[in-house]
């Protein structure tokens, strides 16, 4: 009778374990919590967070499990960095899927080396690199934000534009760097502009004033610095200014921090010119930056929408495979961010989860766009034009392609 009494004891705590175990439904999130774009992440975590909220407010995921989100710090530039966090998340933290990384770098190490390994999707708010799109990633990894091949472009014409037709480049020597220099390069020249100097830099090193005085020689008076707002975007910022060299300052997305402004000087870097990926003018793009509002996130932070999309996504496409497993979940995340289907915007999980149940197609319509993804996982895009005004990057609107 004792040992039956125990073994019924044992079998209820061990059912009652189960349960537990799968109340919660793990999707990680890996961002550079420290390193180059150490001040840009917080908010970026905090609009998948967002995301998150909202659909444990709302039902939770499949049977009524909550979504955690457990987090990787990816340094931004370590590969080994990248590569341990996406491991533990992989093999240790058994995520069913990975909003991230942010650099490119981390997303291509995280993927090789762990997630296409472990068959875990990944989407990265913020890996912009062309070279995200040559990844051989069995359809693994995807992303909410355009590849720099567009962006680079849209900078080149933004400058143009502007009346800006020499410049001289630096850029970090990464593939995000490397990728965006590459993109913006071609665009500038082919459309009659001129890169008088085009010059790789190392990130993380104390003095840049040998590759200043390289680019500075040109005669350029503009300067294209193609890295992080944190690391080397900071200091070459900082010991251009020192030295005298140039008269306009010029950035990519990775430059938009108000830690850089914060750290250099308002006055040093008042009308300086950068680009972003945006939000376009959709229904979705309202309804998050009310309810970002309404959380204390503010909206317009770089790459927050993205990732409140990426999580909101990777969400709708557990729900829609029916299940907390890895397989299948990259053919389910295409379904449910694809045309046709009845249209689900931002915070209306409540009514994804009943459509889904019905056995509707649902196409989500996000808070940064369609994410109607290509066949390498790529997302159309637009991109934004910033200015620095009275100490913050402000938006000045979208930089038009078809003009």
């Amino acid at each position: 009778m004792k040992k039956r009494v125990l073994a019924t004891a044992v079998a209820a705590t061990t059912l009652a374990l189960s349960g537990l175990a799968q109340a919660e439904v793990k999707v990680g999130f890996l961002g550079g919590f420290t390193g180059g774009i150490e001040s840009l992440t917080p908010p970026i975590f905090d609009g998948a967070q967002l995301a998150m909220q909202q659909i444990n407010d709302q039902g939770g995921l499949l049977d009524g499990q909550d979504m955690v989100m457990p987090t990787g710090d990816t340094t931004c530039s370590d590969a080994s960095a990248a590569s341990n966090a996406a491991d533990r998340m992989v093999n240790t933290e058994q995520v069913t899927a990975i909003v991230g990384a942010l650099c490119t770098g981390a997303t291509i190490a995280a993927a090789n080396n762990a997630a296409i390994p472990g068959g875990v999707t990944m989407v990265s708010p913020a890996s912009t690199a062309p070279a995200v799109s040559e990844l051989d990633d069995n359809d693994l990894v995807f992303r909410t934000v355009p590849s720099d091949a567009f962006q680079g472009e849209m900078l080149a014409k933004l400058l143009l534009d502007k009346g800006i037709e020499e410049v001289a480049v630096t850029y970090v020597n990464n593939d995000y760097g490397r990728g965006l220099a590459d993109s913006f390069v071609e665009a500038f020249e082919s459309d009659g502009g001129t890169v008088l100097e085009n010059l790789a830099h190392e990130d993380n090193r104390a003095d840049y004033r040998s590759e200043l005085g390289t680019l500075s020689a040109t005669g350029a008076q503009t300067l294209v610095v193609l890295a992080y707002a944190d690391t080397s975007g900071q200091t070459v910022l900082r010991q251009a200014y020192e030295s005298g060299m140039f008269t306009q300052y010029v950035g990519g997305d990775g430059m938009v921090g108000d830690s850089l402004i914060e750290a250099i000087g308002a006055d040093v870097l008042d009308g300086m010119i950068a680009t972003r990926p945006g939000s376009p003018e959709l229904p979705g793009t309202a309804i998050f930056n009310q309810a970002a509002q309404a959380a204390g996130i503010d909206p317009s932070a770089v790459f927050a929408a993205q990732a409140y999309d990426a999580a909101f996504l990777l969400g709708l496409a557990i729900e829609q495979n029916g299940n907390a497993e890895r397989e299948g979940l990259n053919e389910a995340l295409r379904s449910v961010a694809s045309a046709p289907g009845e249209t689900v915007l931002p915070g209306e999980w409540e009514k994804a989860k009943e459509l889904i149940a019905a056995g509707t197609e649902i196409n989500y319509e996000g808070a940064s766009g369609t994410h109607e993804f290509n066949a390498k996982g790529d997302v159309p895009g637009v991109v934004q034009e910033m200015v620095v005004e009275d100490g913050t990057f402000t938006i000045q609107g979208y930089i038009d392609a078809d003009d």
